[in-house]
């Protein structure tokens, strides 16, 4: 997909597995097309060129691809400077490429696309804050209601010059004003680089160990400190801080106050980072209702395990066998226990061409740090320490000082379970999907019993399962029973 954007020009290669996507490859221009627009209406003249520079690679890149799998679109600097058209014609004369323009509200749709693609339980606001507009819309439950876009973007409000507070600060509540009633909620979805880049920050100054942007949250308190902080600092100041994009030095201030009036003005009392954004809901769009009914992060684990595993069968399996035990016990994530069972039994095979002595700490890397959409911070922690117990029964990975922080004891254990009772399975059966309807789990009491059918009594025999057994009857409290 290419997306033509007022700060930048962006080429991603998207891998499809049904409703879980993979980027294949990311490339990124700074153009910055839309930073003389509030002044002169035009495109940037070095922003034409260095964009032009840009989709004639992008254009060679794609050599051999078909026109029908190949999306574009250009957002608001193109779609309302004087000179759009006349820029994507040349485009078109020298490229071959026909991008298409998106209007204000569709960019605000498919921004909401974006973050029900990764998180499709998403409520409350969504923000999409580009270079030279702000889009927002609501998320009514079931998909995006009808959204706006704003003349709110860095480029709009003056940058790159120094930012004058007062004068955009007024220029921000007055084009907020009239929409608060609307677009008023806790929970604010930010997309775009920009707010990620804010959202890189607090966890460096929060010291927070699990640098994953994806569905990061702040707090109203942390993200007025965070957005007032930066305000406040010149660009020689804001360089001095590692892991900012040096591209945006000039932008960042503007995308922290856009940020801090929104919080006051919408009733915001909890940030959620979306990494997913335009690029990922025109994929979503595209989808059938079938494909998008899918769980992201059930089909995404089973995606990434099919890559590294053996037996395509077993995640199924698993979950059919594990799920009525741990069902019965109290819920750790409300409603999302029985899906995060499942996401964790499909990645019960994710180690199995890795090396035995080094499975379990490389699995849990693996899954801490994966691409994988629908689950929130302490959910992927959760699904990390799953996959380590799966692996190892040592009670502690090797990143567990820090990244223990993010999740509580009673959650840690109940990972420890699930991760010994997916190990017990795989062991039982020898991975062998078909042979685990011949057993079953049960809590009865304070009782956990292993059953087998008539005639298979064999598979008990040997002293690794019933040490796998008992781990799990441990990490349950419970008192084992095979039978």
């Amino acid at each position: 997909m290419i997306d033509v954007g007022s700060n930048s020009v962006r080429l991603v290669i998207y891998r499809v597995d049904g409703r879980a996507l993979w980027t294949v490859y990311n490339e990124k221009v700074v153009a910055g097309l839309g930073k003389d627009l509030s002044a002169s209406g035009r495109l940037s003249p070095d922003g034409v060129e260095a964009a032009i520079g840009a989709l004639r690679r992008f254009r060679a890149v794609l050599d051999g691809w078909r026109a029908e799998e190949v999306t574009t679109a250009a957002t608001a600097a193109v779609r309302e400077a004087a000179d759009g058209k006349a820029f994507l014609a040349r485009v078109k004369a020298e490229t071959g490429l026909k991008i298409r323009i998106l209007t204000g509200p569709e960019e605000a749709r498919f921004a909401a696309l974006g973050v029900i693609c990764g998180q499709p339980d998403a409520k409350g606001v969504v923000g999409d804050l580009g270079g030279s507009s702000l889009e927002l819309i609501r998320l009514n439950g079931v998909g995006p209601a009808e959204g706006t876009t704003l003349p709110l973007g860095p480029f709009a409000l003056g940058a790159p010059k120094v930012l004058d507070p007062d004068r955009t600060r007024r220029v921000i509540d007055d084009h907020l004003r009239p929409l608060t009633s609307w677009y008023s909620g806790s929970d604010f979805h930010a997309v775009g680089g920009a707010w990620r880049n804010l959202a890189l920050l607090h966890m460096l100054m929060a010291d927070y160990p699990l640098h994953v942007a994806h569905q990061y949250e702040i707090s109203k308190t942390d993200a007025l400190d965070l957005a007032r902080f930066v305000q406040q600092q010149s660009r020689a100041s804001l360089e001095r801080i590692e892991g900012l994009s040096r591209k945006r030095f000039d932008t960042l201030p503007y995308s922290a106050l856009v940020l801090d009036r929104l919080i006051e003005r919408l009733g915001v009392e909890r940030i959620i980072i979306s990494a997913y954004g335009l690029r990922e809901g025109m994929l979503l769009d595209a989808m059938s209702p079938e494909v998008r009914a899918l769980d992201p992060l059930i089909e995404g684990c089973e995606a990434l395990t099919a890559q590294h595993g053996i037996t395509p069968e077993l995640g199924h399996a698993l979950a059919a066998w594990v799920e009525p035990t741990f069902e019965k016990l109290p819920p750790m994530f409300g409603g999302r226990d029985s899906i995060l069972t499942a996401a964790a039994c499909r990645l019960a095979d994710l180690g199995a061409r890795l090396h035995p002595d080094h499975r379990a700490d490389i699995a849990f890397d693996q899954v801490l740090r994966a691409p994988l959409a629908g689950m929130n911070h302490p959910e992927r922690v959760f699904l990390a320490y799953v996959a380590f117990a799966r692996h190892s029964a040592s009670p502690f990975p090797a990143d567990d000082t820090r990244v223990g922080r993010v999740l509580s004891p009673e959650r840690r254990q109940r990972a420890k379970a699930l991760g010994a009772a997916i190990r017990l399975g795989c062991d039982l059966s020898g991975r062998n999907a078909r042979l685990l309807e011949k057993s079953s789990l049960a809590i009865s009491g304070d009782k956990l019993a292993l059953t087998v059918l008539a005639g298979w009594e064999d598979i008990l025999l040997g002293e690794q399962t019933a040490r796998r057994a008992q781990t799990l009857a441990q990490a349950l409290r419970l008192k084992l029973a095979l039978n």
